[in-house]
């Protein structure tokens, strides 16, 4: 939040006085349910930004009704989706007015979220507008708001998953530009290439989106779920494709026992968690087929492009792990937020509680498999740290072989030189115009001593001075002081006249 910006209360441009002021009401969401959703605020949350623009993307709204019983309706029932028609988006609203009748929930899926379609849901079921920045941001997120006792409440769960797809050379640009490579910086939101030693298909692990807003109400219309989804350009999970992974669950024993055995919706809900957990199952299991791969192949070949690639894994599994966190953190926070409908009248004491016993034991298992997958997470990351320390160590013997190598040679230079060294000596010293070598010659062996002993002080007090760390001046000093480091050295105890005096019978 913004604490300097001007408060300034901005809506969109209402309808003209023809048109019916309760028809367009949507069209000031979301100030006019939520006051503090100012203009400026909608616009930093990006909550617009990230809609659907393009107009060749059409907004689609595919629905899945749960009868009273437990059963779907059948898809045929469903089908077609709602086609967004912005040019007539008062019959979109009049169709979203009609309350459902004889349904225990009702899933609404929307591909390709336009603003007016946003702002219409938001509306009619009252949401807060988090839901949608969170989701558009791809932000994790999950809570729970408009808590009436013995009504209803709003939940709302947004979390990240890894997902496997087939890499697809021809694909186009907007699927391959995420893909990571060896030649820039690591970025944990790309996709991962991953390849096997079993097949030659390749495949790239990519971060998906599960976004769910459920509406869970006593009212006769019965409990909705919204679930939004990112551009199908991207390459995500779309509507169509959670809309028929649904009525499989909607076909299964397991499941649909389940649903006879208790009207709480929320169990759809959790359901369709179990989808990203199966993604990750399989994700997990082309990673670690990968991780095989890169072993066997950087072990015979020592490419230095797999060695950076072997980083790459690693700093995307740091984030795989957090992601898996936040999968936890979300079943665990549907399993702890019972619904409020439940101490309605619609459950008895005893439906109640097989209710409450039932979830939690779903969610039991399900947090069993997030444990399962946290350690085969856990188990590639130590193989990949260990690949990438077997990797390591080989190249520093190499280069402890060649620095021996390169030591050998200079011992070889040394011993040439040690040859060399008295002749280049008495070449010097006969060369030297001297008197007692040349009888014409102006200077002496002792001029040449004393200027040469000179020198050498000279030069070493000012090697001394001009470092600023060393054991000759305290650390710290400035030049001047440094220059005198003779005279300091003389006063001030060294640490070994220091060591000598702290021992008994040493110095005075």
């Amino acid at each position: 939040m913004n604490l300097e910006e001007d408060i300034i209360l901005e809506t969109e441009l209402g309808p003209s006085p023809r048109q019916s002021v309760e028809q367009w009401k949507w069209r000031g969401y979301p100030q006019s349910l939520f006051g503090n959703w100012v203009a400026n605020r909608v616009t930093r949350s990006k909550m617009v930004e990230n809609c659907s623009r393009e107009p060749r993307e059409k907004c689609r709204i595919y629905y899945v009704d749960v009868l009273e019983s437990g059963d779907l309706k059948s898809a045929k029932d469903t089908d077609p989706p709602i086609e967004v028609d912005e040019s007539a988006l008062s019959q979109l609203w009049d169709q979203l007015q009609i309350e459902p009748t004889g349904l225990r929930l009702r899933l609404l899926l929307i591909d390709n979220m336009k603003h007016p379609v946003l702002q219409m849901l938001g509306t009619r079921y009252n949401i807060e507008p988090c839901f949608f920045t969170s989701s558009l941001n791809w932000i994790p997120s999950r809570y729970q708001e408009e808590v009436v006792k013995k009504k209803g409440d709003h939940i709302t769960v947004t979390l990240l998953f890894v997902r496997t797809v087939s890499w697809d050379k021809s694909a186009a640009p907007s699927q391959n530009k995420h893909v990571s490579c060896c030649d820039k910086a690591i970025d944990t939101q790309e996709s991962l290439r991953v390849r096997s030693v079993r097949s030659p298909a390749e495949k790239y692990l990519l971060q998906d989106l599960l976004a769910l807003h459920m509406i869970r109400s006593s009212d006769p219309g019965g409990s909705t779920i919204i679930s939004y989804h990112p551009s199908a350009q991207w390459n995500r999970t779309t509507a169509e494709r959670l809309k028929n992974l649904v009525h499989k669950v909607g076909e299964s024993v397991y499941w649909q026992k389940i649903f006879e055995q208790s009207k709480d919706p929320t169990f759809f809900f959790l359901a369709i968690l179990w989808y990203a957990l199966y993604a990750w199952d399989e994700a997990l299991d082309h990673l670690y087929t990968h991780m095989n791969w890169l072993e066997t192949n950087e072990l015979s070949t020592n490419d230095n492009h797999l060695t950076t690639e072997l980083h790459i894994i690693q700093a995307q599994l740091l984030h795989y792990a957090s992601l898996l966190e936040d999968f936890r953190k979300s079943v665990t926070f549907v399993r702890n937020t019972p619904s409020p409908v439940l101490e309605s009248s619609k459950f008895t004491d005893h439906a109640r509680r097989d209710t409450n016993k039932l979830m939690r034991k779903e969610c039991h298992n399900l947090l069993s498999e997030i444990d399962r997958l946290g350690l085969q997470l856990k188990n590639i990351t130590d193989l990949a740290r260990a690949t990438v320390n077997f990797v390591d160590s080989r190249r520093m013997q190499d280069l402890t072989i060649a620095t021996v190598r390169d030591s050998a040679a200079m011992k070889q230079i040394s011993y040439l030189t040690m040859i060399f060294l008295p002749a280049s000596f008495v070449a010097a010293v006969f060369g030297m115009n001297v008197r007692e070598i040349t009888d014409d010659a102006t200077e002496t062996l002792t001029h040449y001593a004393v200027v040469s002993i000179a020198f050498t002080v000279v030069t070493a007090w000012l090697v001394v001075a001009f470092q600023s760390h060393s054991s000759f001046h305290e650390p710290g000093s400035g030049f001047l002081r440094r220059l005198a480091w003779p005279f300091s050295c003389v006063i001030r105890p060294t640490s070994l006249r220091r060591s000598l005096r702290s021992q008994p019978g040493g110095l005075p």
